[in-house]
């Protein structure tokens, strides 16, 4: 079943790297008593992801800031080591949280999972993002396949 809004933000443990190496990191407790943009890509480095999606909530973290929104979340199904590396190449560092979706779980548990193996990238998450305010979803934009439109920071800045 696919999250809507009005739903609570399901809680799952990923991991992430961290200053100390790898980590657990749960999404409920991530968003416990915050306000917070998550916007999710196929995959870290793939072409609209690096050169339109990331870039976009890299160059308006600010203006999310003075919105109120405490922390933007960009997932991927991709692991920890790529989902650092990718903030590092794109800027994102202090702007952008990578929250890496290894094995699907997120995708999964959200209904926004997709099947990419006819691209050889397996199954991925969707194109979407999201605001979430203390857990729950306030507003979610999911993309038509092959799109980007509803999901950009431009888009989310509105729906904040």
């Amino acid at each position: 079943m696919t999250i809507k809004v009005g739903d609570k933000f399901p809680s799952i443990t990923l991991k992430r790297l961290g200053a100390n190496g790898m980590e657990d990191v749960n999404t409920a407790e991530m968003m416990r008593g915050k306000k917070v943009v998550l916007f999710s890509v196929p995959g870290a480095f793939t072409p609209t992801c690096s050169a339109k999606h990331l870039p976009g909530f890299v160059d308006h973290a600010g203006d999310f800031k003075q919105k109120g929104v405490s922390e933007i979340l960009c997932t991927a199904v991709n692991d920890p080591f790529v989902m650092s590396a990718w903030a590092k190449s794109g800027n994102a560092e202090g702007k952008v949280t990578m929250l890496p979706d290894g094995n699907a779980a997120l995708a999964r548990a959200l209904g926004l999972e997709m099947d990419a193996a006819g691209y050889g990238m397996g199954q991925r998450g969707q194109r979407f993002a999201m605001v979430v305010d203390n857990g729950v979803v306030k507003a979610l934009n999911v993309e038509a396949p092959g799109k980007f439109e509803v999901s950009s920071a431009e888009a989310m800045l509105k729906a904040v």
